[in-house]
């Protein structure tokens, strides 16, 4: 059993940045691949980014060159920096691990990105 916390999210402006945190606990975070997925009203959840427990990452083509996946293994936290946002970001953002057949999802942070 993995919990998963998001926080970093808020209202920023049109080519702002934030830096979004999901600390886990529970189980031995290094066995996981940490993945962010967003989902915007009235659309299906989508992939952002991942990072697999050896640190190979995944981007969606939306946000290559300005989102940036990244884990801390000591501090059992991953991140996810976001740059250059757009309104179109404008989401909740969800975290998630994956071991084998084992899945978690945290609860969410709101991102905004409006002027």
């Amino acid at each position: 059993q993995v919990q998963l916390v998001e926080s970093g999210g808020g209202l920023v402006q049109p080519g702002g940045s934030l830096r979004l945190s999901c600390a886990a606990s529970g189980s031995p975070f290094i066995l996981y691949a940490m993945g962010w997925y967003r989902q915007a009203p009235g659309k299906q959840r989508e992939l952002v980014a991942t990072i697999s427990n050896g640190g190979i990452t995944n981007y969606a083509d939306f946000v290559k060159g300005r989102f940036t996946i990244s884990r801390d293994n000591a501090k059992n936290t991953v991140y996810l920096q976001m740059n250059s946002l757009k309104p179109e970001d404008t989401a909740v953002y969800y975290c998630n691990a994956k071991w084998v057949s084992l899945e978690f999802w945290g609860q969410g942070t709101q991102v905004t990105v409006s002027s």
